[in-house]
Order: structure tokens, then sequence, then C-alpha cells
């Protein structure tokens, strides 16, 4: 029997420029250039019904519509159901906490997700501010899950401040984005290394870069590891089995606390139809019941379980 998926990392961007412009992050950074593709909702949603792919988180594409989150929102309310927002908003605006809790109540969203903007800005006001930590009580009291998304650089001053906030909100679902280690770097991130004389080197087997960094969220259960094309990119670059690295996570963590996520919209070395087929041969070292619950039956009980 297949097992469904459930897609917790999939990127719109609209056709439509005039109702969705590109917007900057901030006024200081330049308005983005449109991209020369596009990942409309219906689009998504003929692949998602193609490839056994029920459900799907529209994660805010931040780096062309900056906080206006419009097009996820209004994406969800023609699919209800089908697609769940997780929107991306300043942590640093007093007035968050209050917008997101009103996202939830009457647009669906399902998520929030922090990102720093800039690689280059060496601190963590944008996680853990007195702003920032308003909005993580309010995603606590609405029993909402929390994304966050690392440049490779942040991760070994950001990851041990994000474990004094999971333990300070042990039932909130909390999920790192490309799981974390210093070597899931993006496109952007690579690029970025690059322009500096870097090389960033996926390690392999049998610790692939885990125990050193993201070891240490090993007794915070509410802490979830994403998986996607970020992760395979960097190991298929590497020549490094992805099936080996999730039995890796599996044994350190529990095959509960893994989930997928597709990147469309983002990542596009692959298509939507070998996306799904390389998360599901990831998966071909798990047992039955884990492989599950890495496909689908953890992001089902984050994002649409009993209480969410």
């Amino acid at each position: 029997m297949t097992i469904p998926l459930f897609d917790t990392h999939a990127h719109l961007i609209s056709d439509d420029w005039a109702s969705y412009p590109t917007r900057a992050w901030s006024a200081d950074l330049p308005v983005p250039d449109r991209p020369d593709y596009t990942v409309t909702a219906e689009a998504l949603i003929a692949l998602m019904d193609e490839y056994d792919v029920p459900t799907a988180c529209v994660v805010q594409r931040g780096h062309i519509y900056g906080y206006d989150n419009s097009y996820i929102i209004d994406s969800a309310r023609a699919h209800p159901g089908r697609l769940l927002p997780v929107v991306i908003l300043d942590t640093q605006d007093h007035q968050t906490p209050d917008r997101f809790r009103d996202m939830v109540r009457n647009d669906r969203v399902r998520g929030f997700r922090m990102a720093a903007t800039r690689p280059y800005h060496l601190d963590t006001a944008w996680m853990n501010s007195p702003s920032a930590m308003a909005v993580w009580r309010a995603c606590a009291d609405l029993n909402v899950a929390m994304t966050l998304i690392f440049f490779q650089d942040h991760v070994t001053y950001a990851l041990p401040a994000l474990k004094m906030i999971a333990q300070m909100y042990p039932h909130l679902p909390i999920l790192i984005d490309h799981v974390g280690t210093p070597y899931a770097a993006s496109n952007y991130e690579m690029e970025f290394a690059a322009s500096q004389g870097r090389t960033i080197a996926m390690p392999g087997p049998p610790d692939f870069g885990i125990d050193g960094i993201v070891s240490i969220f090993a007794d915070c259960p509410n802490v979830f590891f994403k998986l996607t094309e970020i992760n395979f990119e960097r190991l298929d670059d590497a020549g490094h089995s992805p099936a080996r690295m999730i039995r890796r996570l599996a044994d350190r963590f529990g095959a509960e606390r893994l989930v997928w996520g597709s990147d469309v919209g983002q990542s596009v070395r692959w298509s939507y139809p070998e996306k799904v087929a390389i998360a599901r041969a990831a998966a071909d070292l798990l047992k039955p019941d884990e492989r599950a619950l890495f496909l689908h039956d953890n992001a089902a009980r984050i994002y649409t379980g009993p209480g969410s």
C-alpha cells in the first residue's frame, strides 16, 4: 500500500503580478525581481492530486513577497483543507502577535515561520528579542506550530538559543527547516559562501553532521526536523544516500520527529514528481510504521490533529 504524502514545505508563486506584486523585506532592501517561473495554487493542487499528496503547507515565499502573505492566504481560502498557510511576519513589529492571532482565527493560518533576512547579520533578535518572544507566546496560546529557518552560518549559536525557548514551551510543536545542520545550505547560501572563497561540504555517514549540532535537541520531543530538497541536493552533491541520513536521524531522535517537505517554488533541481520519488526512496531504510510517520502522519498530527 502506498503511503500518502503530507508536503510540509511548498512555496506558491502567483502568475498575477498585478494582484500579488513582489515586495522587499524592509525599506533598506531592494524590491526583488520576479522569478522566471511560477507555482500557482491551481498548479500545485493538480500535482498533489496526481502524486497522492492530500495536504500541503504553503509556506510564505519571503524572498519574493516579504511579509505580504496575501497569496498563500487567498489560496488556502480557495482550497480549504488542502492548503494550510504558514506565514512570515515581522517579529520586530509589536503588532505582529495580534495580527497573527487574527490570521489564525479568520484566515485558516496553521503556522508561523521565523526567518532571518540576511546571512551576514550575526544576531538572534529575529527569534528571541522581546517582541519576537511575544510571537512565541501567541503560538503557544493558540497551539499553532512554529517553524524556523537558519542560515548555515547561524546554527552554532542560534540553535542553543532555540533549545532554551523549546524548553520554555514544551507543548508547542517547533519545526527546524532543512534539519538545521550547518551543511543544509540553500543554493543562495552556497553562492554567498563561494563569493567569500568558502566551500560548504556535506559530511558523510554515519554522522552526516548531526551529532555535533542538532543532537542538543535529543531531550526536546517537541522539536521536529524537516527534510527537504535542500538536504537532498547537498547529499546528492556529495554522493551520499538520503536513506542513510534519515535512518540516522530516526535512530537519534525517533521517526516520530521527522517530516518531509518538497520545497517546490524554491528548489528547482528536480520536478515535483521527482521530489516525491526521492522522498519515498529516502524512507527505504525505515520500518513501515516509521515510513508512515515521516511521510505523512507526523505532519498531519502537527497541522491538522486534535487541538491544532
